[in-house]
Protein backbone atom coordinates (compact mmCIF):
# COMPACT_ATOMS: atom_id res chain seq x y z
CA UNK A 1 0.00 0.00 0.00
CA UNK A 2 2.81 2.40 0.86
CA UNK A 3 4.55 1.52 -2.38
CA UNK A 4 1.37 2.26 -4.37
CA UNK A 5 0.97 5.58 -2.57
CA UNK A 6 4.57 6.45 -3.36
CA UNK A 7 4.02 5.67 -7.05
CA UNK A 8 0.90 7.83 -7.14
CA UNK A 9 2.68 10.74 -5.46
CA UNK A 10 5.67 10.42 -7.76
CA UNK A 11 3.42 10.38 -10.84
CA UNK A 12 1.50 13.44 -9.58
CA UNK A 13 4.74 15.32 -8.92
CA UNK A 14 6.09 14.36 -12.33
CA UNK A 15 2.91 15.48 -14.11
CA UNK A 16 2.76 18.72 -12.14
CA UNK A 17 6.34 19.43 -13.09
CA UNK A 18 5.60 18.65 -16.72
CA UNK A 19 2.60 21.00 -16.74
CA UNK A 20 4.56 23.79 -15.02
CA UNK A 21 7.46 23.50 -17.44
CA UNK A 22 5.07 23.28 -20.41
CA UNK A 23 3.00 26.30 -19.35
CA UNK A 24 6.11 28.40 -18.72
CA UNK A 25 7.48 27.29 -22.09
CA UNK A 26 4.22 28.27 -23.82
CA UNK A 27 4.27 31.72 -22.23
CA UNK A 28 7.91 32.25 -23.16
CA UNK A 29 7.33 30.97 -26.71
CA UNK A 30 4.42 33.31 -27.35
CA UNK A 31 6.28 36.27 -25.83
CA UNK A 32 9.28 35.55 -28.05
CA UNK A 33 7.09 35.30 -31.15
CA UNK A 34 5.43 38.66 -30.45
CA UNK A 35 8.79 40.29 -29.80
CA UNK A 36 10.15 38.92 -33.09
CA UNK A 37 7.19 40.36 -34.98
CA UNK A 38 7.73 43.78 -33.39
CA UNK A 39 11.38 43.62 -34.44
CA UNK A 40 10.18 43.07 -38.04
CA UNK A 41 8.01 46.18 -37.87
CA UNK A 42 4.66 44.62 -37.01
CA UNK A 43 2.31 45.87 -34.38
CA UNK A 44 2.12 42.83 -32.09
CA UNK A 45 0.72 43.74 -28.68
CA UNK A 46 -1.41 42.42 -25.84
CA UNK A 47 -2.14 43.70 -22.37
CA UNK A 48 -2.02 40.27 -20.72
CA UNK A 49 -0.98 36.71 -21.54
CA UNK A 50 -2.05 33.89 -19.24
CA UNK A 51 -1.72 30.10 -19.45
CA UNK A 52 -4.13 28.07 -17.29
CA UNK A 53 -5.80 24.66 -17.40
CA UNK A 54 -3.84 22.57 -14.88
CA UNK A 55 -3.50 19.60 -14.95
CA UNK A 56 -4.57 18.41 -18.41
CA UNK A 57 -4.75 21.54 -20.56
CA UNK A 58 -2.67 24.42 -21.79
CA UNK A 59 -5.30 27.17 -22.19
CA UNK A 60 -3.71 30.41 -23.37
CA UNK A 61 -5.67 33.67 -23.21
CA UNK A 62 -4.55 36.93 -24.82
CA UNK A 63 -6.23 40.13 -23.67
CA UNK A 64 -6.44 43.28 -25.84
CA UNK A 65 -4.74 41.60 -28.77
CA UNK A 66 -3.51 43.74 -31.69
CA UNK A 67 -1.72 42.37 -34.77
CA UNK A 68 -0.82 44.39 -37.88
CA UNK A 69 1.45 43.39 -40.77
CA UNK A 70 2.70 46.53 -42.55
CA UNK A 71 3.80 44.55 -45.61
CA UNK A 72 0.32 43.25 -46.47
CA UNK A 73 -1.76 45.99 -44.85
CA UNK A 74 -3.81 43.47 -42.83
CA UNK A 75 -4.54 44.07 -39.16
CA UNK A 76 -6.72 42.48 -36.47
CA UNK A 77 -7.74 43.72 -33.03
CA UNK A 78 -9.66 41.65 -30.46
CA UNK A 79 -10.58 42.17 -26.79
CA UNK A 80 -9.49 38.58 -26.15
CA UNK A 81 -8.41 35.45 -28.02
CA UNK A 82 -7.93 31.93 -26.68
CA UNK A 83 -5.88 28.92 -27.79
CA UNK A 84 -6.91 25.73 -25.99
CA UNK A 85 -4.89 22.50 -26.13
CA UNK A 86 -4.64 19.25 -24.23
CA UNK A 87 -1.33 19.11 -22.41
CA UNK A 88 -0.56 15.72 -23.97
CA UNK A 89 -1.54 16.92 -27.49
CA UNK A 90 -0.14 20.46 -27.66
CA UNK A 91 -0.15 20.59 -31.48
CA UNK A 92 -3.93 20.08 -31.65
CA UNK A 93 -5.48 23.42 -30.82
CA UNK A 94 -8.94 24.96 -30.49
CA UNK A 95 -9.09 28.72 -31.14
CA UNK A 96 -11.94 30.71 -29.56
CA UNK A 97 -12.80 34.10 -31.06
CA UNK A 98 -14.49 36.99 -29.24
CA UNK A 99 -18.08 38.05 -30.04
CA UNK A 100 -16.68 41.12 -31.79
CA UNK A 101 -13.34 42.13 -33.31
CA UNK A 102 -11.96 44.55 -35.90
CA UNK A 103 -10.30 43.57 -39.18
CA UNK A 104 -8.47 46.04 -41.42
CA UNK A 105 -7.47 45.28 -45.01
CA UNK A 106 -5.93 47.40 -47.78
CA UNK A 107 -9.49 47.94 -49.09
CA UNK A 108 -11.61 48.64 -46.00
CA UNK A 109 -12.06 48.25 -42.26
CA UNK A 110 -14.59 45.80 -40.88
CA UNK A 111 -16.19 44.94 -37.57
CA UNK A 112 -16.70 41.17 -37.27
CA UNK A 113 -19.46 40.00 -34.94
CA UNK A 114 -20.83 36.50 -34.35
CA UNK A 115 -22.92 34.51 -31.91
CA UNK A 116 -20.18 31.88 -31.83
CA UNK A 117 -16.97 31.41 -33.78
CA UNK A 118 -14.21 28.92 -33.12
CA UNK A 119 -11.64 26.94 -35.04
CA UNK A 120 -9.71 23.72 -34.60
CA UNK A 121 -6.17 23.23 -35.89
CA UNK A 122 -3.97 20.15 -36.10
CA UNK A 123 -0.30 20.99 -36.66
CA UNK A 124 2.52 18.57 -37.40
CA UNK A 125 5.12 18.35 -34.58
CA UNK A 126 7.89 19.81 -36.75
CA UNK A 127 10.01 22.93 -36.06
CA UNK A 128 7.86 25.28 -38.20
CA UNK A 129 4.54 23.58 -37.26
CA UNK A 130 3.15 22.88 -40.76
CA UNK A 131 -0.63 22.76 -40.99
CA UNK A 132 -2.20 19.32 -41.23
CA UNK A 133 -5.88 20.25 -41.04
CA UNK A 134 -8.13 23.04 -39.79
CA UNK A 135 -11.82 23.86 -39.46
CA UNK A 136 -13.58 27.14 -38.65
CA UNK A 137 -17.28 27.29 -37.74
CA UNK A 138 -19.28 30.47 -37.17
CA UNK A 139 -22.96 31.28 -36.63
CA UNK A 140 -24.96 34.51 -36.93
CA UNK A 141 -22.05 36.38 -38.48
CA UNK A 142 -22.29 40.11 -39.19
CA UNK A 143 -19.59 41.91 -41.19
CA UNK A 144 -19.87 45.69 -40.97
CA UNK A 145 -17.74 47.89 -43.19
CA UNK A 146 -18.94 50.54 -45.57
CA UNK A 147 -21.97 48.23 -45.88
CA UNK A 148 -23.27 45.25 -43.89
CA UNK A 149 -23.16 41.57 -44.88
CA UNK A 150 -24.69 38.81 -42.73
CA UNK A 151 -24.45 35.01 -42.75
CA UNK A 152 -26.57 32.53 -40.83
CA UNK A 153 -23.69 30.07 -40.76
CA UNK A 154 -20.22 29.58 -42.21
CA UNK A 155 -17.96 26.54 -42.28
CA UNK A 156 -14.39 26.63 -43.63
CA UNK A 157 -12.18 23.56 -43.69
CA UNK A 158 -8.84 22.41 -45.07
CA UNK A 159 -6.66 19.33 -44.83
CA UNK A 160 -3.37 18.32 -46.38
CA UNK A 161 -3.79 15.93 -49.28
CA UNK A 162 -2.39 12.45 -48.57
CA UNK A 163 1.09 11.86 -49.96
CA UNK A 164 1.84 15.57 -50.44
CA UNK A 165 3.79 18.22 -48.54
CA UNK A 166 2.27 21.32 -50.14
CA UNK A 167 -1.13 20.15 -51.39
CA UNK A 168 -4.36 20.92 -49.53
CA UNK A 169 -8.06 20.37 -50.01
CA UNK A 170 -10.33 23.29 -49.13
CA UNK A 171 -14.03 23.54 -48.49
CA UNK A 172 -16.41 26.39 -47.71
CA UNK A 173 -20.13 26.29 -47.04
CA UNK A 174 -22.29 29.33 -46.24
CA UNK A 175 -26.03 29.48 -45.61
CA UNK A 176 -28.32 32.49 -45.46
CA UNK A 177 -25.97 35.07 -46.96
CA UNK A 178 -27.62 38.50 -46.84
CA UNK A 179 -25.80 41.01 -49.02
CA UNK A 180 -26.04 44.76 -48.38
CA UNK A 181 -29.39 46.12 -49.56
CA UNK A 182 -27.82 48.83 -51.79
CA UNK A 183 -25.59 46.18 -53.41
CA UNK A 184 -28.56 43.89 -54.11
CA UNK A 185 -30.43 46.81 -55.66
CA UNK A 186 -27.45 47.58 -57.92
CA UNK A 187 -26.98 43.96 -58.98
CA UNK A 188 -30.64 43.08 -59.51
CA UNK A 189 -31.66 46.03 -61.72
CA UNK A 190 -35.26 44.87 -61.96
CA UNK A 191 -34.54 41.14 -61.57
CA UNK A 192 -36.70 39.51 -58.87
CA UNK A 193 -34.05 38.35 -56.41
CA UNK A 194 -34.51 37.52 -52.70
CA UNK A 195 -32.57 39.44 -50.07
CA UNK A 196 -30.39 36.43 -49.28
CA UNK A 197 -28.34 33.80 -51.11
CA UNK A 198 -29.59 30.41 -49.89
CA UNK A 199 -26.35 28.46 -50.39
CA UNK A 200 -22.74 29.09 -51.34
CA UNK A 201 -20.48 26.03 -51.60
CA UNK A 202 -16.85 25.73 -52.66
CA UNK A 203 -14.67 22.60 -52.82
CA UNK A 204 -11.21 22.65 -54.41
CA UNK A 205 -7.65 21.32 -54.20
CA UNK A 206 -4.66 23.63 -54.19
CA UNK A 207 -1.00 22.77 -54.78
CA UNK A 208 1.38 25.39 -53.36
CA UNK A 209 5.09 26.08 -53.75
CA UNK A 210 5.72 25.44 -50.04
CA UNK A 211 3.84 24.44 -46.90
CA UNK A 212 1.44 26.51 -44.83
CA UNK A 213 3.40 26.91 -41.59
CA UNK A 214 4.78 29.64 -39.35
CA UNK A 215 6.85 31.04 -42.23
CA UNK A 216 3.59 31.62 -44.15
CA UNK A 217 2.33 33.84 -41.32
CA UNK A 218 5.57 35.53 -40.38
CA UNK A 219 7.13 36.22 -43.78
CA UNK A 220 5.36 35.47 -47.08
CA UNK A 221 2.36 33.47 -48.13
CA UNK A 222 2.80 30.28 -50.19
CA UNK A 223 1.78 30.74 -53.81
CA UNK A 224 -0.61 28.45 -55.65
CA UNK A 225 0.72 26.41 -58.58
CA UNK A 226 -2.39 24.36 -59.42
CA UNK A 227 -6.09 24.58 -58.64
CA UNK A 228 -8.55 21.73 -59.11
CA UNK A 229 -12.09 23.03 -58.71
CA UNK A 230 -14.17 20.08 -57.57
CA UNK A 231 -17.35 22.14 -57.19
CA UNK A 232 -18.50 25.73 -56.99
CA UNK A 233 -22.23 25.98 -56.31
CA UNK A 234 -24.42 29.00 -55.68
CA UNK A 235 -28.19 29.44 -55.47
CA UNK A 236 -29.72 32.90 -55.35
CA UNK A 237 -33.44 32.76 -55.98
CA UNK A 238 -33.96 31.49 -59.52
CA UNK A 239 -30.25 31.89 -60.34
CA UNK A 240 -28.33 28.62 -60.00
CA UNK A 241 -24.66 28.23 -60.84
CA UNK A 242 -22.29 25.24 -60.72
CA UNK A 243 -18.69 25.02 -61.93
CA UNK A 244 -15.79 22.53 -62.08
CA UNK A 245 -12.38 22.61 -63.74
CA UNK A 246 -8.63 22.83 -63.34
CA UNK A 247 -6.07 25.61 -63.66
CA UNK A 248 -2.30 25.76 -63.54
CA UNK A 249 -0.75 28.99 -62.28
CA UNK A 250 2.67 30.38 -63.26
CA UNK A 251 5.06 32.39 -61.11
CA UNK A 252 3.34 35.65 -62.03
CA UNK A 253 -0.05 34.33 -60.90
CA UNK A 254 -1.43 33.89 -64.44
CA UNK A 255 -3.90 30.97 -64.70
CA UNK A 256 -4.12 28.57 -67.64
CA UNK A 257 -6.82 25.94 -68.07
CA UNK A 258 -10.57 25.50 -68.33
CA UNK A 259 -13.60 25.90 -66.06
CA UNK A 260 -16.87 24.19 -67.05
CA UNK A 261 -19.99 26.12 -66.01
CA UNK A 262 -23.66 25.20 -65.76
CA UNK A 263 -25.98 28.15 -65.26
CA UNK A 264 -29.76 28.26 -64.92
CA UNK A 265 -31.46 31.56 -65.88
CA UNK A 266 -28.17 32.65 -67.36
CA UNK A 267 -29.52 35.83 -68.97
CA UNK A 268 -30.28 37.30 -65.55
CA UNK A 269 -26.81 36.19 -64.38
CA UNK A 270 -25.30 38.06 -67.30
CA UNK A 271 -27.10 41.21 -66.23
CA UNK A 272 -25.87 40.74 -62.66
CA UNK A 273 -22.29 40.26 -63.94
CA UNK A 274 -22.48 43.51 -65.90
CA UNK A 275 -23.94 45.38 -62.90
CA UNK A 276 -21.16 43.99 -60.67
CA UNK A 277 -18.47 45.11 -63.11
CA UNK A 278 -17.32 41.51 -63.72
CA UNK A 279 -18.24 41.83 -67.42
CA UNK A 280 -17.69 45.07 -69.38
CA UNK A 281 -20.97 46.42 -70.70
CA UNK A 282 -19.35 46.88 -74.10
CA UNK A 283 -18.94 43.11 -74.39
CA UNK A 284 -22.33 42.14 -72.96
CA UNK A 285 -24.14 42.08 -76.29
CA UNK A 286 -21.59 39.90 -78.10
CA UNK A 287 -21.30 37.56 -75.11
CA UNK A 288 -25.08 37.20 -74.92
CA UNK A 289 -25.25 36.37 -78.63
CA UNK A 290 -22.62 33.64 -78.24
CA UNK A 291 -24.30 32.24 -75.13
CA UNK A 292 -27.70 32.31 -76.84
CA UNK A 293 -26.34 30.08 -79.59
CA UNK A 294 -24.75 27.68 -77.11
CA UNK A 295 -27.94 27.46 -75.02
CA UNK A 296 -30.17 26.86 -78.04
CA UNK A 297 -27.92 24.05 -79.24
CA UNK A 298 -28.41 22.30 -75.90
CA UNK A 299 -32.18 22.32 -76.29
CA UNK A 300 -32.74 24.22 -73.03
CA UNK A 301 -32.59 27.96 -73.78
CA UNK A 302 -32.60 29.00 -70.11
CA UNK A 303 -29.84 26.58 -69.08
CA UNK A 304 -26.26 27.10 -70.19
CA UNK A 305 -23.42 24.58 -70.32
CA UNK A 306 -20.21 26.30 -71.44
CA UNK A 307 -16.47 26.20 -70.84
CA UNK A 308 -14.37 29.23 -69.93
CA UNK A 309 -10.80 29.10 -71.22
CA UNK A 310 -7.89 30.81 -69.44
CA UNK A 311 -4.75 31.52 -71.47
CA UNK A 312 -2.30 34.33 -72.05
CA UNK A 313 -3.71 36.28 -69.13
CA UNK A 314 -7.18 36.44 -70.72
CA UNK A 315 -10.54 34.69 -70.29
CA UNK A 316 -12.32 33.37 -73.38
CA UNK A 317 -15.74 31.88 -74.02
CA UNK A 318 -14.99 29.91 -77.16
CA UNK A 319 -13.76 32.56 -79.61
CA UNK A 320 -15.28 35.42 -77.61
CA UNK A 321 -12.83 37.30 -75.34
CA UNK A 322 -14.33 38.24 -71.97
CA UNK A 323 -11.47 40.25 -70.47
CA UNK A 324 -8.33 39.87 -68.37
CA UNK A 325 -7.95 36.82 -66.12
CA UNK A 326 -7.52 37.42 -62.39
CA UNK A 327 -3.99 37.36 -61.01
CA UNK A 328 -3.83 34.54 -58.45
CA UNK A 329 -1.22 35.85 -56.01
CA UNK A 330 -1.55 35.82 -52.22
CA UNK A 331 -0.26 38.88 -50.39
Amino acid sequence: MKRLLFVILAAALFWSGYWLIGSRGAEAGFATWFEARRTEGWQADYSNLRVAGFPNRFDTTFTDLALADPTTGWAWRAPFFQLLALSYKPTQVIAVFPPQSQLSTPLDRFTLASADMRASLALDPAPRLPLNRATLIGTQIRITGTEVTELDSLTLATERLPGTDHGYRYGALAHGVRLPTPLVARLARGIALPDQIATLQLDFDGDFDRPWDLDALEHARPQVERLKLRLLKAEWGSLKLAATGELTVDGAGTPTGEIAIKAENWRDMLRVAVAAGALPESLASSVETALELAANLSGRPDTLNVTLGFSGGRIHLGPVPLGPAPVLRLR
